[in-house]
């Protein structure tokens, strides 16, 4: 799956959803989140995936947002599904500057012979394109299968609402847990999103 599959259909939504939020909060008077918006979509890129980003805040004055996450695996060839329950906190007197933590789980689905980077033997060199994974009796298999993964995640983040722009622009850490086909594994994600929020 490409990155472009998933984020050109969602920034087309764009405009309707701006237009939609627009209307809700001159009825409402004002943002309903002390983050300074209530939902905020965009793109996340960082050094293991990246992908849609979507946050929504739950209730009002409360710090607390659902982000989803939808993101290709560079080099596991796949994709993932991630939710994330996230509490907001305020830093001293800079506004629209918050800190963020929380907790979630995802789900995805990987190609096994790009899965497995250590196992790899590349033929041909490592430009070509044909890659075959080390069998348990010796020799070489080449895995086309597509295999499911779940996981659990961690997030701890920094964001900043632009004063007078409709924009959020954060970092975030993000460790996760995962198991894969009888394998389990930890790593680490860092990244830098940007979200249009309304």
């Amino acid at each position: 799956m490409k990155p472009f599959h998933i984020v050109v259909p969602a920034l087309l939504l764009l405009p309707v959803l701006a237009a939609n939020a627009q209307s809700k909060k001159k009825s409402s008077g004002g943002s309903s989140s002390s983050s300074g918006y209530n939902t905020g979509i965009g793109l996340r890129g960082g050094g293991w995936s990246s992908g849609l980003t979507v946050k929504h805040f739950l209730s009002s004055g409360k710090g607390v947002a659902i982000e989803g996450l939808l993101t290709t695996e560079y080099k596991a060839h796949g994709a993932r599904l991630t939710i994330l329950g996230e509490k907001h906190h305020s830093i001293a007197d800079a506004k629209g500057l918050q800190f963020y933590y929380g907790a979630g789980f995802h789900a995805g689905a990987y190609q096994g012979r790009y899965y497995f980077a250590d196992e790899r033997f590349y033929y041909n060199g490592r430009n070509g394109d044909v890659y075959f994974l080390k069998g348990n009796k010796g020799g070489y298999y080449y895995d086309e299968n597509t295999y499911l993964a779940i996981g659990a995640d961690l997030i701890l983040g920094l964001e900043y609402k632009l004063p007078d722009l409709p924009f959020v622009v954060g970092v975030d850490y993000k460790p996760f847990f995962e198991v894969f086909h009888g394998y389990t594994g930890f790593y680490n994600d860092v990244a830098a999103s940007l979200r249009f929020t309304f």
